[in-house]
């Protein structure tokens, strides 16, 4: 039986749908939980207590610093076989397994775990939420010392940089030398570009999954739409919303934007087609289909676990990010000895394949060992993925970490 079969067989496991219940996962014998981590709890690691401040890229200080992470799997007594999970602009530290009281497994609970792509039987796994986040790390919500309130606009501008340069303190906390690897898509692939570029010493290989070695203007003016949605919205009252009503209409309209870019033109019509939704109580100036309820469906959801300002902060580092520095891209990958693996996909309209390809190019320009496949059809973050392809993103990273 070949490579990829035997992946594929494993996988039927990892992609059936858990049963039902009332009862809380934890309970559940038959729950998906009892294949992957099963409970986790989020750590927290504090930091950059005066007078030993974070200096940012921008020249400003930052201080404390508090870091919300999730680690699975044990660290060997190497302690060499340590890889860092990076998450895309919405996630959070919660990667994988459950927690307690909460239904919903971790943002990648499909690739982690005993036997899945990140194998907790072999692999030590670390997640962290980023700096200016909203799910436990230091951002524009939480308290600023110097006034006892949340931070809003007072918060500094981050950059990816900045956001890599507080994963490393994690990583130094954690008292792990070199990475066995760093894995990311979209904004978590900029964060492993920028791990591979400013400190490939400290990593045997990088995933790099659907991302860019910088915006375009057209995914700037996408983000641009998102932000000036939440600025314009009553509630948001220059950020200094905390404490009232946030602004929900401006957020959810931002997240509705994203959700877009997210899919292709072929790949919507074949989620939603011009399928009426069932909802029976569409908008006055709604048509009643079925992708606008899936937006509206996203867009509130999203309202009721991400900050707006964080939105603002992340959204405007994502922008600002280039991994080239203005050079060209073999230029700054000279001398990196550490293997990459680099996916795309196609229905990923926001970072189409072809970014992907120019950072490929870049890897085999200066010598890098490179690996990609030819764009996938499905996203890796869908609810929908296929279990084709998720058995070639096991198989092909399995095979960058067997090589480490």
């Amino acid at each position: 039986m070949s490579g990829i079969n035997l992946v594929s067989k494993n996988i039927a496991k990892i992609t059936e749908v858990p049963h039902k219940s009332t009862k809380p996962p934890w309970k559940h014998p038959d729950s998906e939980m009892n294949q992957g981590v099963g409970l986790v709890q989020t750590k927290y690691f504090h930091f950059a207590l005066p007078p030993n401040e974070l200096i940012l890229e921008s020249g400003e200080k930052l201080d404390p610093i508090t870091v919300a992470y999730e680690t699975y799997g044990k660290l060997n007594d190497q302690r060499s076989n340590a890889i860092l999970i990076l998450h895309a602009l919405s996630g959070d530290a919660h990667a994988a397994g459950f927690h307690r009281r909460k239904e919903n497994p971790g943002w990648w609970d499909s690739m982690i775990g005993p036997g899945r792509a990140f194998d907790t039987d072999k692999y030590f796994i670390i997640c962290s939420n980023v700096l200016g986040g909203c799910k436990g790390t230091t951002g524009p919500s939480s308290p600023n010392p110097k006034t006892g309130k949340e931070y809003g606009l007072d918060f500094p501008i981050i950059t990816i940089s900045d956001m890599v340069n507080v994963q490393k303190h994690l990583i130094d906390h954690l008292k792990i030398d070199q990475l066995l690897s760093v894995a990311g898509g979209s904004m978590g692939g900029m964060q492993a570009l920028e791990w591979l570029v400013s400190c490939s010493d400290r990593l045997k290989s990088a995933i790099i999954i659907a991302t860019a070695a910088k915006h375009s203007p057209q995914q700037i003016a996408f983000h641009e739409v998102g932000r000036q949605a939440i600025m314009a919205d009553p509630h948001w009252k220059d950020g200094c919303y905390y404490g009232g009503l946030p602004p929900a209409r401006g957020l959810s309209v931002a997240r509705m934007v994203g959700h877009i870019t997210y899919m292709s033109e072929i790949s919507m019509a074949e989620k939603f087609g011009r399928r009426l939704s069932n909802n029976g109580n569409p908008h006055k100036f709604s048509t009643g289909f079925e992708v606008e309820e899936y937006l509206h469906n996203r867009g509130d959801h999203f309202v009721k676990r991400f900050d707006a300002n964080s939105y603002l902060y992340i959204t405007k580092a994502i922008d600002s990010f280039d991994v080239s520095r203005g050079r060209e891209l073999y230029e700054v990958f000279k001398g990196i000895e550490a293997k990459v693996l680099v996916l795309s996909f196609k229905s990923d309209w926001l970072y189409p394949a072809s970014q992907s390809k120019e950072i490929v190019k870049g890897c085999k320009l200066t010598g890098v060992d490179v690996r990609s496949i030819r764009p996938m059809d499905t996203m890796p973050f869908s609810s929908r993925l296929r279990k084709r392809h998720i058995s070639l993103n096991i198989f092909y990273t399995r095979y960058l970490l067997s090589k480490g």
